[in-house]
């Protein structure tokens, strides 16, 4: 017969006292590639006070931010083997998995965040979602991160001539892929842990994201040039591991889809405040930035032509223009 410590009598005790109160909470780990005080991590914490609030602390979630658990692929694929339960994740390489998510990063088909964000709530938006549960995952909100904008350190933007040659990093995304080799840049794909130290080294000329990831991250620090181009609206997914979401009773998945709710109402406040605020900020901390009249806008659009071919055969023209004339 083994003996006891006093320690674990006690919390056997206890737990008999309480009737097993004392058992573990179900740990939910939770990766984003960003800092906890970027949007990601807004969403993240929002989506963590919300289950905790509405199951009583019967979740403890555990934050692994600033890409933690590896690059944004290494993620997703831990999401479908069960080893991650939970995580907010930019598009760029979701198409990877869902083929349907790479309509969404098609340049210059949103007009603006409001005209995104109606069709990724209505029916669209809503069917691509559903697509998730026949790879090993289930999507319960679109989260955003903002329209993404170009930064390099060569030289200024205004036309498609100006990125000649220029290597971009761009997500591992064929959509965006497509759209730069059709402008005659040099697009490069790569995870986003390797982008700042490529981007000290002069690996690559530059990159492309939203302003809530160029103020967050600092890259004012490794860039010189921001061009506001607005090329591509980039929204973000709240995603939960299909095992795991299995393994919950009705009342606790009603409280992740609350959170996730709850979770992009905070995200797409702080996308909000970014957009007025983030120009100036980067302008005060010393980047040249210029911004991309409608003319210019519809130049490079042009430029991308061969690209958009593309896109109506991968996603159909019908769709395309639906996505378009959304009102």
């Amino acid at each position: 017969m083994f003996k006891i410590t006093k320690p674990t009598a006690i919390i056997a005790t206890l737990a008999a006292l309480t009737g097993g109160a004392l058992s573990a909470q179900t740990e939910v780990k939770i990766g984003y590639a960003l800092a906890p005080d970027s949007h990601y991590g807004v969403a993240a914490q929002k989506w963590q006070e919300v289950v905790e609030a509405e199951t009583d602390g019967k979740f403890s979630f555990r934050h692994f931010p600033s890409s933690g658990l590896g690059g944004e692929r290494e993620v997703v694929e831990g999401l479908q083997l069960g080893t991650v339960e939970a995580t907010i994740v930019s598009t760029g390489t979701l198409s990877n998995f869902v083929p349907a998510t790479g309509v969404t990063d098609i340049p210059f088909l949103f007009r603006s965040l409001d005209h995104a964000r109606r069709v990724l709530d209505g029916p669209i938006g809503q069917d691509i979602l559903a697509e998730f549960d026949g790879a090993g995952m289930v999507a319960l909100a679109w989260g955003e991160q903002g329209f993404r904008h170009i930064t390099n350190n060569r030289n200024a933007i205004e036309t498609p001539e100006d990125i000649a040659g220029m290597k971009l990093r761009t997500m591992e995304n064929p959509v965006h892929l497509d759209a730069f080799n059709a402008a005659g840049a040099a697009p490069t794909p790569m995870a986003w842990p390797e982008v700042i130290s490529s981007l000290q080294q002069g690996t690559i000329d530059g990159q492309e994201n939203p302003l809530s990831v160029i103020v967050s991250v600092k890259l004012d620090e490794v860039q010189k040039y921001l061009t506001l181009s607005g090329h591509v609206y980039s929204p973000a997914m709240l995603l939960v591991s299909k095992p795991f979401w299995e393994g919950l009773s009705d009342e606790d998945k009603a409280a992740f889809e609350k959170g996730a709710t709850e979770a992009v109402a905070a995200m797409r406040g702080f996308v909000d405040d970014v957009e007025q605020s983030g120009v100036e900020t980067l302008k005060e901390r010393g980047m040249e930035v210029n911004e991309l009249t409608e003319e210019q806008k519809a130049t490079f659009r042009a430029s991308i032509e061969s690209a958009y071919e593309g896109y109506y055969e991968t996603y159909g023209k019908e769709l395309i223009d639906q996505i378009a004339a959304t009102e």
